[in-house]
């Protein structure tokens, strides 16, 4: 769902989901009234009942006979009887005044609790949401609500909350009904929502991650429109180290192949991914399946994977990656023609010069250089075995040689040896690290 249309949901969703009956007062209410008493009428346990004020019997007995003018007349309309509309229109008329002043005669506990429940029902046939958030304060504040029905109720609060616009009292309550185990999936999102809302979204980002970890401790699954949700506010207001651990969250608690295109998108929006470090990241797209979602959506990325491994320099590599977008109609046109021509028109004797290069290099960088060689025509073996010798030989960019050392013992199935590789990444290259350590921990069955 869109940020823009959550108040609107959430309004419909509550106006669906909250049906309160009316409360006969026991003076003079009509039978079918008095059969009908919701749950949120009775008692805690061990409490006693007060009754209702004389102040308030007197405003609210006439109320309660227009709220069941209304239900009848709505449920003709429901039914589609012609007459419906104008018996409804007829017997709302004037029932907000009525509800003022009911409001207005409240005396004790009993009379907030009923106010309350006439003012979601009304506030529900009159499209007042600021009505309906009134009527469930008045309901959890009457203190008579059952301790079960308590979250219910702060979720009924902060959701008339969102969609009337006030953030601080949706965000309390939201919360509220979220510690108190109520299980709508859309209260998370609704409270960060409302922090966001607020000009607060980083304290939104807090409060969601509060109940992810929450429902991740009790074993139960995050919904994945939390992890949405959470992703969009983070981007949207350029908060970029939240923005990255929501991305890697959502890879690594939801992996598909449309959440590992989005999570290593963010993390190289966020990282400030040099051709390097991004070359290596696209390697992780292309084994994780990220580069296997529609053409539509990675375009773009093939392009830059190609232009990233060169194709005078990885020649191997970049006609695997076209041959690959090309099959999947991700590329074309003559731009990839050219490219495909010059990779390919290099490789036979890049690779008869391999052997002489890995003999003659010196030092790390050198050696380093001929196993990036070696790793680009998927000799993984081979580019395992030099780039450890790079690291004995001193090679400058030694989290970049770690990074290759982990990918080439990916793509030989030797989980543990990267994992550990990948562990010891830090620097620029750290968040590139944490993703490729979660895609090792899902290969291997283990845990990133």
């Amino acid at each position: 769902m869109r940020v823009s249309s959550m108040g609107k949901i959430a309004g419909r969703r509550v106006l669906s989901s909250v049906v309160v009956a009316g409360i006969a007062l026991g003076l003079g209410a009509s039978p079918a009234m008095a059969q009908k008493k919701p749950k949120a009428e009775k008692a805690a346990k061990g409490q006693a009942k007060t009754g209702f004020s004389k102040e308030f019997s007197v405003a609210a007995q006439p109320l309660q006979a227009k709220l069941e003018a209304v239900r009848v007349a709505k449920a003709k309309v429901d039914a589609k009887d012609p007459a419906g509309q104008a018996e409804l229109d007829a017997a709302l008329a004037g029932a907000p005044a009525m509800m003022a002043a009911a409001e207005a005669a409240i005396m004790n506990a009993d009379d907030r609790l009923v106010a309350g429940q006439f003012a979601i029902n009304l506030g529900g046939y009159v499209g007042d949401v600021a009505m309906r958030q009134r009527g469930a304060k008045n309901m959890i504040d009457s203190g008579k609500l059952e301790a079960a029905k308590v979250p219910e109720f702060q979720y009924y609060l902060g959701s008339f909350a969102y969609a009337n616009k006030d953030y601080a009292t949706a965000q309390t309550a939201l919360a509220a009904a979220l510690a108190g185990g109520h299980p709508a999936d859309d209260a998370a999102e609704l409270m960060a929502d409302s922090f966001a809302k607020a000009n607060n979204p980083k304290g939104g980002l807090d409060a969601m991650r509060k109940v992810v970890d929450a429902r991740r401790a009790a074993g139960k699954p995050v919904p994945g429109s939390w992890l949405r949700r959470a992703n969009t506010i983070a981007y949207n207001n350029k908060l970029g180290p939240e923005a990255i651990d929501w991305a890697i969250l959502q890879v690594q608690l939801q992996p598909n192949n449309f959440n590992w295109l989005g999570s290593s998108q963010m993390v190289r929006q966020f990282s400030g991914f040099g051709p390097q470090e991004t070359l290596d990241l696209f390697r992780l797209m292309i084994r994780s399946g990220a580069l296997d979602n529609e053409a539509k959506y990675v375009s773009n990325e093939y392009k830059e994977y190609i232009e990233a491994a060169d194709p005078r320099r990885l020649p191997g590599e970049v006609v695997k990656v076209i041959d690959k977008g090309t099959a999947a109609g991700a590329l074309s046109g003559a731009w990839v023609t050219d490219a495909r021509a010059t990779a390919s028109g290099r490789i036979a004797a890049d690779k008869a010069s391999l052997g002489g290069q890995a003999n003659t290099a010196r030092d790390g960088n050198g050696v380093a250089a001929v196993a990036d060689a070696y790793l680009n025509y998927g000799d993984a073996a081979k580019a395992e075995e030099l780039y450890a010798a790079a690291l004995t030989k001193g090679a400058t960019d030694k989290d970049r040689v770690l990074t290759r050392l982990g990918i080439a013992q990916v793509d030989q199935g030797k989980w543990a040896a990267a994992k550990d590789s990948f562990s010891k990444v830090s620097g620029a290259r750290n968040n590139l690290a944490k993703l490729w350590l979660i895609y090792v921990a899902q290969k291997s069955g283990g845990t990133a």
